[in-house]
């Protein structure tokens, strides 16, 4: 373990190191090529952010409105059936849209329930095997002006459904 520990300590310079070093024995100018890519990332940041801005909104009503509260309440007694228990539900709506907001209820629920419970486990499973589907989508295809998704968003539900089924599944294993 102690080697693991010492190595990651070093790997992010080593890449940074082997790069830099890459380009000087090619003879690319290496920071103007950094410089370019910055510039090229900046632009993106700027095409996305009304797009952010909107979903960080969406999600902090959700959240303040008492919707998700009022989705659990109906959904409570199809999710029980499931195993999945009906305080999990809010998470899962917000996880689809916002990776931030869902940590803060995932931390709610660890302070509530605690950590090693059924209900905390199935959450630090789910928010490792799920997707912020719809920020995804729209971050990445705006920036990248696709117009058409097809089987995408299909896809990612099929996913996610697939992700809270085996954060059910594990989390009964477990306890």
């Amino acid at each position: 373990m102690d080697f693991i520990v010492a190595v990651s300590a070093f790997i992010i310079p080593l890449i940074i190191f082997y790069v830099v070093a890459y380009g000087v024995m090619n003879k690319t100018e290496v920071y103007d090529v950094f410089v370019e890519g910055a510039k090229d990332g900046i632009k993106t940041v700027v095409s996305i952010l009304p797009t952010l801005i909107g979903l960080m909104a969406a999600v902090g009503i959700l959240r303040s409105s008492g919707f998700l509260d009022r989705i659990s309440d109906l959904l409570g007694g199809v999710s029980g059936k499931l195993g999945l228990p009906s305080q999990l539900v809010p998470l899962i709506i917000v996880r689809m849209f916002s990776s931030s907001a869902a940590t803060g209820l995932s931390l709610d629920l660890f302070r509530e329930y605690g950590t090693d419970s059924y209900i905390g486990l199935i959450t630090s499973i789910l928010m490792s095997c799920t997707e912020t589907i719809f920020y995804t989508m729209s971050v990445y295809f705006m920036a990248a002006k696709v117009k058409k998704t097809r089987w995408t968003l299909a896809g990612a539900l099929i996913a996610t459904a697939a992700g809270i089924a085996a954060s059910v599944a594990l989390a009964r294993l477990m306890c």
